[in-house]
């Protein structure tokens, strides 16, 4: 621990780390230096001038090294000739800061009217009107009059696509580099940088497509202008017309918070609308940043293709009907079936629709199964991370093990924290079939044979890299499903358990288990007590009453689709008239997460609140109202009232859960740094945490629980004529919940495969060669795609695009059948 510091700033005395530099230490008692280019979370670079401060520091005698006191018994304190950037300089014990004198004053002044000689005055149309620290500093610090000409002001281009999702007003630049080091530093994408010199300098992206990088939107929550915009909030709204709620991003298992910005919209006919999606603080989960699939992707809450009543089956057709109705046939149906239901529930639920699911299901004698393509839940509950642990802790004496994710594309929140790890020390070892983006940083990589990844796991301890792993303090596992099934992740589990136990780190802080599930509430689902099944497509076809909440089978697997056919009686609730939705005999609209309040848990199992934004749409009801209201019907006792309290009686009843309320979940502590102040311009236009930063889960017992065992070689072996195909995880995949955001359709996941040049030449296939690829008695349509660092004899192919596969097979392509362009039945 660095030791403690004291210094004065304006007549104040503060204590601080050694370190700290000037302005944050300001910040921690609420002292505002001014600044633009200095930021808590990038290096400071000193480019602005705008933080500048006197700065004395005790005289020292050289004879005998100490301070030099005045003769009423002070430290006799020597100010510098020049100003100093209070940005660069780290306190040092006994320094006095000067930051109110009139040479501070004046420099302030001379550095905005600098500043504002280029800048354009559309202030009453700039969209950071309102949020502009240039706007606020020039009323606080600036001057009333410019000794500069209008007319000389640079006249520099607007409204230039950076990329499809960023746009720039070079104007308004003020040359900051805020976004440059932010891409550069924080997230390792240095596709923006700076072109010209002088007067003449500006940002440009020198990728193709422009602006490439999954996190481009923080970029305008940090720049402290109006230089960078989204193409879904530009011209939009001013702040203070928006109201703002807490909220979660469910996207992947991460769980960032978020603050969802609303009003009232004419063109919505007066109806509150979604205007953007920012980051709320929580340091131990996102900090103050997010992924652009979770900034973009909510347009789906507000899509006009939303179901907006119930639809009961007459005859072969689906028609609007009441609620009144829909509940009554269902639950009658529902009696009938006793232990014949069985309900497949998703992520996407949140833990009160997945209770609620629970107890109306087992209540009937039925089969409550978890749909999810991973396993390994019950072990997670057991080996994960204990409470007070903090991916942010992570440092030189931590060992970080990523088996079989690509945490960029799958969790990138949690890749970007597991990079700033590695910058502090952490040593990181990376298990994979194909080469991603950790490989980079990564200490040790392991290149495995597909189906192999539980063995190289379990081999950690007998390899190069036990020592460091046996003697680190802290050891996090993340294990997820690149290239793998079902099956396969659960036993990957196992072998990620079996590596924490034996080397000693199992149940220690900032040690443990972390899945890399696919949504964001899959972990809720295990807690919940809903696991995946096997024989899961015997299951669908002998149901007697098949009741699907938050998932889409028939859109996902040739084969439950099938399935579906021989179900006596299917009832759906859903967003969306999906694929499954459509064969159903009834089907119950269900509230978006924007709409309600609830609780998801993350992978790393911290239970969170999340708060409505809009209000909710008349005549749609949230999952747990629904399987409530059907349970009401036959008898059973379940909330269905609020939210809270479904909560309190899942509390009460799972006891991982025990004692959390929603007042718990509510919480906040201080957080560093300091953002969501007034003044804006210190950690830029992220939200302030005042909502509840969760709570983590303590693990349940290790008593009568042995890690499962079983065959850890799940490889396939194909013919000479044959592929294996391995499904993959892109980011913004092809789920209903992204495809309906125009933004992000060109940066969707193609139906590509994914092979060797050399097993393209075995197989005849050359690139860009349109194929059939046979999945469960379908053929689909995918293009060949030549990758060199692809395994031989494999091909890989991402999920959700287009293409149902989600389990590793064997299959022989096929050139076309005539002009075919989309799925051929068998």
């Amino acid at each position: 621990m660095p030791k403690d510091i004291t210094l004065t700033i304006d007549g104040q005395t503060v204590t601080a780390p050694a370190g700290t530099l000037v302005v944050d230490a300001a910040k921690r008692i609420g002292i505002n230096i001014p600044v633009f280019c200095y930021h808590p979370k990038l290096e400071p670079v000193g480019m602005c001038r705008m933080c500048l401060v006197e700065i004395g520091r005790p005289v020292i005698d050289r004879t005998t090294n100490n301070p030099v006191f005045e003769a009423d018994g002070k430290p006799k304190i020597q100010f510098g000739p020049k100003l100093e950037t209070a940005c660069t300089t780290p306190i040092s014990e006994g320094m006095v800061v000067v930051g109110l004198s009139d040479k501070v004053k004046a420099a302030r002044k001379d550095v905005l009217e600098f500043l504002l000689t280029s800048h354009p005055l559309d202030c009453p149309i700039c969209d950071k009107g309102g949020e502009c620290p240039l706007q606020n500093q020039t009323l606080e610090y600036g001057s009333a009059d410019s000794r500069f000409l209008l007319d000389e002001k640079m006249r520099l281009s607007k409204h230039v696509p950076l990329g499809d999702l960023i746009f720039l007003d070079r104007e308004r630049c003020i040359q900051c580099a805020r976004c440059v080091r932010f891409q550069t530093e924080i997230v390792d994408d240095p596709v923006i940088g700076f072109y010209n010199r002088g007067r003449k300098l500006e940002i440009i992206t020198d990728s193709q497509p422009g602006f490439d990088s999954i996190f481009s939107g923080n970029t305008t929550d940090i720049c402290p202008v109006g230089a960078l915009t989204t193409a879904d909030f530009r011209f939009g709204a001013r702040p203070w017309e928006m109201n703002n709620a807490a909220s979660l991003c469910t996207h992947c298992p991460v769980g960032c918070n978020t603050t969802i910005n609303v009003r009232r919209e004419a063109k919505t006919g007066g109806n509150v609308s979604i205007k953007r999606i920012m980051p709320r603080q929580n340091e131990t989960v996102n900090e103050i940043w997010m992924c652009d699939k979770g900034r973009f992707a909510y347009h789906f809450a507000d899509s006009p293709d939303r179901l907006k009543n119930p639809l009961i089956r007459k005859g072969s057709e689906l028609f609007q009907t009441t609620w009144t109705e829909a509940l009554s046939a269902a639950s009658e149906k529902i009696k009938q079936a006793g232990s014949g239901l069985v309900t497949l529930a998703s992520g996407r639920l949140t833990n009160e629709d997945i209770y609620n699911l629970r107890k109306l299901t087992e209540t009937q004698g039925g089969t409550f199964i978890g749909y999810s393509r991973m396993a390994g839940g019950e072990i997670v509950n057991r080996f994960g991370m204990l409470p007070g642990s903090n991916l942010g802790d992570l440092g030189k004496d931590s060992v970080i093990v990523v088996v079989s994710s690509d945490l960029h594309e799958e969790a990138p929140i949690w890749w970007l924290r597991v990079r700033e790890a590695v910058k502090r020390g952490a040593v990181l070892i990376s298990i994979s079939i194909r080469p991603t983006r950790l490989d980079k940083i990564a200490a040790k990589t392991l290149r495995v044979e597909p189906g192999r990844e539980a063995l190289a796991v379990d081999a950690i301890l007998t390899g190069d890299m036990a020592d460091i792993v046996k003697q680190a303090k802290h050891l996090l596992v993340f294990y997820g499903s690149d290239g793998l099934g079902r099956k396969a992740t659960g036993q990957l589990a196992a072998a990620c358990a079996r590596l924490l136990e034996t080397s000693g780190h199992a149940r220690r802080i900032n040690s443990g288990l972390i899945p890399v599930w696919e949504r964001g509430n899959t972990q809720g689902l295990w807690d919940m007590g809903a696991h995946p099944a096997d024989q899961i497509v015997e299951r669908i076809a002998s149901a007697r009453v098949l009741l699907v909440a938050g998932a889409d089978p028939a859109n996902d697997d040739p084969m439950m689709e099938r399935a579906l056919e021989k179900t006596e009686f299917l009832i759906v609730q859903d967003l969306f008239a999906t694929a499954t939705a459509r064969k159903a005999d009834i089907v119950f609209p269900v509230l978006a997460f924007t709409e309600r309040e609830g609780t998801y848990t993350s992978g790393e199992r911290r239970v969170q609140r999340f708060y409505p934004a809009v209000p909710a749409p008349e005549g749609l009801k949230a999952d747990y109202e629904i399987a409530a209201e059907m349970g009401a019907e036959l008898g059973l006792a379940l909330e269905s009232s609020a939210a809270s309290l479904v909560f309190q009686q899942l509390a009460a009843e799972i006891p991982q859960y025990s004692g959390l309320t929603y007042p718990l979940l509510a919480k906040t502590s201080d957080q560093w740094p300091i953002v969501g102040r007034p003044d804006v311009y210190f950690g830029g236009t992220s939200y302030a945490n005042r909502q509840g930063l969760g709570i983590h889960l303590p693990l349940l017992p290790l008593e009568d629980f042995e890690i499962p065992s079983g065959d850890l070689d799940m490889s396939l072996h194909p013919d000479a004529h044959e592929l294996a195909v391995y499904p993959v995880t892109r980011l913004l995949d092809r789920g209903i919940t992204v495809t309906t955001s125009p933004l992000l359709a060109s940066r969707l996941a193609q139906a590509d495969l994914f092979i060797h040049p050399a097993t393209a030449r075995k197989m005849f296939l050359n690139a860009d060669m349109q194929v059939m690829l046979p999945v469960d008695g379908a053929a689909y349509p995918v293009r060949i795609v030549l990758d060199e660092t692809v395994p031989e004899g494999a091909a890989l192919i991402p999920r959700s695009a287009g293409v149902p596969i989600h389990e590793p097979q064997v299959a022989q392509v096929a050139p076309p059948v005539g002009d075919h362009a989309s799925r051929v039945r068998s």
